[in-house]
């Protein structure tokens, strides 16, 4: 029988599921000299944030005894705490052999004020859970949240009562709290209801072609990354920063960040089709570049906005920096070849047409026919033409 025994205990721990821990840390241990037909009041330390349950072991020794091992370090070797309370294996375990003959009763109360009651009249009906059959030895797991009584209590408080007629009593009381990982974050219904409030002002939900897909991962990764109280005690430039992160995570764990750098990419290049050009090249840099997400589509795209609004120099510095991201994508240097016809660099601008030529630009668009169609553009806007000629002739 004992084989058989070992054998589920075993089993039974290899197979439990995870999602918690034994809060050893803060295990409450203490020793509790009581006189003959005394009562007193213990306040446990709060419990931590996240318990659902707590396990308790009570014991009455002599003077003389020790307890053999602590309740924490038997815990160790439990993963879970729905398989302490199945029948009375799990009490047995949990119980030390070790005690004596003296008697208590007692109760588990959630306020002071009921716990000080019992104090006065010795009445136990208003714990939440008591034993008025006196013992030696108890053990037992609370579940919190299956249990109204305990359910959103902070504190509690075990009062005993010593039994013994004559002799004072020791007692001692063991209690450890099981911390799931999910509740300890603070992250409930109500709170998470504020995170969804959130989610969808951001301008990208409003946008998003799967919007329920990027408000669940978007509260999935706020909930990952801060407990609730670490977020309430984030200042507010830090919750805009966290907002913002988060949504980027979203974005990308949901395949949808491709989809929303493209978008900032169309709203820039209409900004500068309207003329507004330090808008459209803000843009590009403040939501893409510095959040270090950018491309050689980007340093190209904000390099033919500095092109076109003849800030030659900036041109320049962004449309090396796309091809050093990407050589194959000729635009770039096409937009190069027009910074060293503007800066009268005209050699170097002959070169980079005599070298691609007989190139396209797409799979629709030759190089020579993008340079002629950029030629009659840069006319319409002011452009200075004297050296046009020079580069058509090469592509004659």
């Amino acid at each position: 029988m004992k084989k058989i025994f070992l054998f589920l205990l075993i089993a039974q721990i290899s197979f439990a599921q995870k999602d918690g821990f034994w809060d050893k840390e803060r295990a409450f241990t203490k020793e509790i000299k009581l006189s003959a037909g005394n009562r007193t009041l213990v306040k446990i330390e709060d419990l931590p944030e996240g318990a659902s349950e707590f396990v308790f072991r009570i014991l009455l020794i002599d003077e003389n005894g020790k307890i053999t091992n602590s309740l924490a370090s038997v815990l160790k070797a439990i993963p879970d705490p729905t398989g302490i309370s199945q029948g009375t294996a799990g009490a047995l375990f949990l119980t030390n052999s070790l005690s004596g003959d003296d008697k208590c009763v007692y109760g588990i109360y959630t306020s002071e004020k009921t716990g000080n009651q019992f104090l006065k009249d010795g009445k136990l009906e208003t714990a939440c859970y008591f034993s008025k059959e006196p013992i030696n030895k108890d053990s037992k797991v609370i579940s919190i949240k299956n249990t109204n009584c305990f359910e959103n209590a902070p504190s509690i408080w075990f009062g005993f009562e010593n039994k013994n007629w004559v002799l004072s009593t020791k007692i001692v009381l063991e209690v450890v709290s099981w911390v799931d990982y999910s509740a300890s974050r603070g992250w409930n219904l109500e709170t998470k209801k504020e995170l969804v409030v959130l989610g969808k002002k951001l301008d990208w939900y409003k946008k998003s072609s799967n919007q329920s897909l990027f408000l669940a991962q978007f509260v999935e990764s706020f909930t990952e990354k801060y407990k609730f109280s670490e977020y309430n005690q984030l200042l507010t430039v830090e919750k805009s920063k966290a907002i913002n992160e988060m949504q980027e995570i979203a974005l990308k764990k949901t395949n949808q960040f491709d989809s929303f750098l493209t978008t900032i990419r169309v709203e820039a290049i209409q900004l500068n089709n309207k003329n507004k050009v330090e808008e459209a090249i803000s843009k590009i840099q403040n939501e893409i570049i510095f959040k270090n997400t950018a491309n050689h589509i980007d340093y190209g795209l904000i390099g033919s906005f500095y092109l076109l609004s003849k800030q030659f120099e900036k041109a320049e510095l962004n449309l090396e920096k796309a091809i050093l991201l990407d050589k194959t994508d000729l635009t770039h240097r096409l937009n190069l070849s027009y910074v060293y016809l503007f800066t009268d660099r005209v050699s170097e601008a002959k070169d980079l047409h005599n070298q691609y030529k007989t190139q396209n630009i797409n799979s629709n668009v030759s190089w020579v026919n993008q340079t002629k169609s950029d030629f009659s553009d840069f006319e319409k806007n002011g452009f200075t033409t004297d050296n046009f000629k020079k580069i058509l002739r090469i592509l004659e």
